[in-house]
């Protein structure tokens, strides 16, 4: 099942910040958006809960010191994934 990604303002600003510091690891963004979108449980992913004040989100991976989080929603009566942001291990967590 397809799940449309939301993008929260900011995801938006860490994406830019991250693609600006690092260019190449645009494409492994992109690649691992589209990935998300398809299956956010594939397990190239490395999809994993989150504890503590993130209790509530999940975490993937995008590359090697890259995470995703991002939380599982509904909008307009369908799954949705809301990005929350990205960055490396220490800056997303």
């Amino acid at each position: 099942m397809r799940r449309e990604l939301l993008r929260s303002a900011s995801f938006v600003r860490a994406a830019r910040r991250m693609v600006r510091k690092t260019p190449g690891a645009a494409e492994d963004l992109r690649a691992t958006l589209e990935l998300l979108s398809e299956d956010a449980f594939d397990p190239r992913l490395r999809t994993h809960k989150l504890k503590g004040p993130l209790a509530t989100s999940w975490a993937c991976s995008a590359g090697y010191d890259l995470r995703i989080v991002f939380a599982l929603v509904e909008a307009e009566g369908k799954a949705a994934i809301l990005l929350q942001t990205v960055g490396t291990h220490e800056e997303a967590y």
